[in-house]
């Protein structure tokens, strides 16, 4: 099953999987602490996920280039996107006023996604794993998979 890999960048970084059927497979997020420890851990992440298709990254530039460089190796297509681009199209206006609503909004959102995929429902959800699942529905869409 092709899959694609959705990051929501930073130290603390949110990740999530995703199956060519628009499914969750697994996400969460890791706090590498050092852009040195994110570096060394991207190449393992990515090889991590069989038949990778897809990156999906969201946020610092400079992070994605880290993760873009990899993925194309392994000959991936990239997506690097802001969080807007996905904001508008997946949350109404009124979620997308401030920040905090965004992600709130983002929050529910990615619980749906995660209770419809058939995995156990979150009972604490830290908001880069859920803009994670957030950024990879959206490149799930971009890739003409379910979702």
């Amino acid at each position: 099953m092709a899959q694609l890999l959705a990051i929501d960048l930073g130290l603390k970084t949110g990740l999530a999987v995703f199956g060519d059927d628009g499914r969750v497979r697994r996400y969460r997020s890791q706090n590498y602490g050092t852009v040195g420890r994110l570096k060394r851990a991207a190449w393992g992440e990515i090889v991590g996920v069989e038949e990778l298709v897809a990156l999906a990254v969201e946020g610092d530039m400079a992070l994605a280039r880290v993760w873009a460089k990899v993925a194309t190796k392994r000959g991936a297509e990239v997506f690097a996107i802001q969080a807007a681009t996905w904001r508008r199209e997946l949350l109404p206006d009124k979620d997308r006023r401030s920040g905090a609503s965004a992600k709130a909004a983002a929050e529910v959102l990615a619980r749906d996604v995660v209770e419809r995929s058939g995995l156990p429902r979150p009972t604490a959800m830290r908001h880069d794993a859920a803009e994670a699942i957030c950024i990879g529905v959206w490149a799930c869409r971009q890739l003409g998979w379910p979702g």
